[in-house]
């Protein structure tokens, strides 16, 4: 069977400033993400030392009132 007669194909001419552009978006989108890990890092860092510093209040509180009973109440 005899195949059909290829169509010759037009050469796309690529505008140069369409691969500028194209590098330019990978590099914002690169630097967004990079920029969302270290926010999540940074926030990952503030909400442990939020959780110490309510544990050692926490425990710093519990032993002056320790101290506090066992003073009025001489235990």
């Amino acid at each position: 069977m005899a195949l059909p007669e290829r169509k010759p194909v037009e050469e796309k001419l690529v505008d140069p400033t369409t691969v500028e552009r194209a590098y330019r978006r990978q590099r914002l989108r690169r630097q967004a993400r990079e920029k969302r890990n270290r926010e999540r890092q940074l926030a990952a860092v503030r909400f442990w030392l939020a959780v110490l510093t309510v544990i050692g209040t926490s425990i710093g509180l519990a032993i002056v009132i320790w101290q506090q009973i066992h003073r009025l109440f001489g235990l």
